[in-house]
């Protein structure tokens, strides 16, 4: 039994794969280029165990293609090369070639340079794997060259639905007298990742086998994941604990616990700019306008820690650190752009107004493009009340800036400017 659970029970078929519906349900775009085998080059953004692999593997078994598989830990530019000769080779005898890279965030730029001329002449069909935003880890030039999928985090509904497939159709596990078992608290432990799941519930069977009946209690679970230490790992549950941790005392203001946490998690080696990354995003989601200067010094700041590296990178993120959880805080613009995007889902796509149109040509004008509009600098403080939404959609209220820092100014500004128009 040295394959692991993980591996045993992966999804040959599409129809047994759990979760992803978006991509791998009836008409959705991975499953019609599986189905049809004509794929394009595309890179699958996401937590960990959530099916990058899996896919890449469903890929394999049903692609005519010639499939290499690298990793971008173990592989450089070295097996790119031999591959790119492969594919020349196949091109000949008109049969396509797919590369999947694992973890291609791992690819420093000459490495990703490499694969440039054979994406772009689609001498080879290139799919990537990664749980790094690509705006970040991809260079530009290959990313525009690929259609990016995101995967969501697995639902309980497709964990448990993976659990039960374990149990009865892996010829080890079904061989057990497993008549207990507590799901909800395995979820939990396994942080939504379906690799981890699996990983903690094999080791909870083989320590309870030899009993007349098997139940996985959560003391077992508990002992398991204590002795084995799956939790522990650097690109495990308490990675994703410590930079929760990270975030949530910046955001409450208490630069002394974000320190100890970001100490912590550069003691165990993670990635500085992974810190500074989300410190950009934190600036934005949880400052905001009430200290518009913080985005300002985490972009400095990510870009001062990609140039001076460890150790002294840490002074850099110490005092970026400090600053946002110094700050003023709100979520205003965060709020604001969810409830913008929510209506953009599940409402219409209302036609713009007439006077908000662009109006270039004689013929658009005389359509009445442009028509009435007033233009807001020719009337007193650059003001003038005017309707700029879709008329269906006239009186909507998205941002509700918040009377603290800096954003106390917009909203006295904003105020006066709308008076009872807007719920300022």
């Amino acid at each position: 039994m040295n394959t692991p659970l993980a591996e045993r029970v992966r999804p040959t078929g599409l129809d047994s794969f759990f979760g992803q519906h978006h991509l791998l349900g009836k008409g959705k775009p991975i499953r019609l280029m599986i189905e049809t085998d004509s794929l394009s080059s595309f890179i699958l953004w996401g937590p960990p165990g959530t099916g990058k692999t899996t896919i890449a593997k469903l890929i394999a078994l049903n692609t005519k293609s010639d499939f290499f598989q690298i990793n971008a830990v173990s592989s450089g530019v070295k097996e790119i090369r031999e591959i790119i000769a492969s594919a020349t080779k196949n091109r000949q005898f008109h049969k396509k070639t797919i590369l999947f890279i694992d973890e291609i965030h791992r690819f420093n730029k000459a490495q990703q340079d490499a694969l440039l001329s054979a994406v772009e002449s689609g001498l080879l069909t290139l799919i990537g794997a990664t749980t790094e935003n690509p705006s970040f880890e991809v260079i530009s030039a290959l990313r525009s060259r690929m259609r990016i999928f995101t995967l969501n985090e697995l639902e309980k509904e497709d964990l448990e639905n993976i659990i039960d497939s374990a149990l009865h159709k892996d010829e080890i596990l079904s061989s057990f007298p497993i008549n207990i078992i507590d799901k909800d608290f395995l979820l939990y432990l396994s942080g939504g990742d379906a690799r981890t799941m699996l990983n903690i519930l094999e080791a909870a069977v083989l320590q309870e086998k030899g009993k007349e009946k098997i139940a996985l209690t959560k003391e077992v679970f508990e002992n398991v994941v204590q002795q084995k230490n799956i939790l522990y790992d650097k690109d495990g549950e308490e990675h994703f604990n410590l930079i929760s941790a990270f975030i949530k005392s910046i955001r409450g203001s208490d630069p002394d616990a974000a320190l100890y946490w970001m100490a912590r998690m550069l003691a165990g080696g993670e990635d500085p700019l992974f810190i500074a990354r989300r410190m950009i995003v934190l600036a934005s989601e949880d400052i905001g306008n009430a200290s518009p200067n913080a985005l300002l010094l985490a972009e400095a700041c990510f870009s001062a820690v990609s140039k001076i590296g460890m150790p002294e990178a840490r002074i850099i993120l110490a005092q970026g650190v400090t600053y946002l959880a110094s700050s003023a805080k709100s979520n205003a613009s965060y709020v604001a752009i969810e409830k913008a995007l929510h209506d953009v889902e599940l409402k219409p796509f209302y036609k713009v107004p007439l006077h908000l149109r662009n109006a270039p040509t004689a013929l658009m004008k005389k359509l009445g493009y442009g028509k009435a509009y007033k233009y807001a600098h020719e009337f007193k403080n650059h003001f003038v009340e005017e309707n700029y939404f879709p008329e269906e959609m006239k009186g909507t209220q998205y941002y509700f800036p918040k009377e603290i820092g800096q954003e106390k100014k917009i909203f006295e500004w904003l105020k006066f400017l709308w008076k009872d128009k807007k719920k300022y």
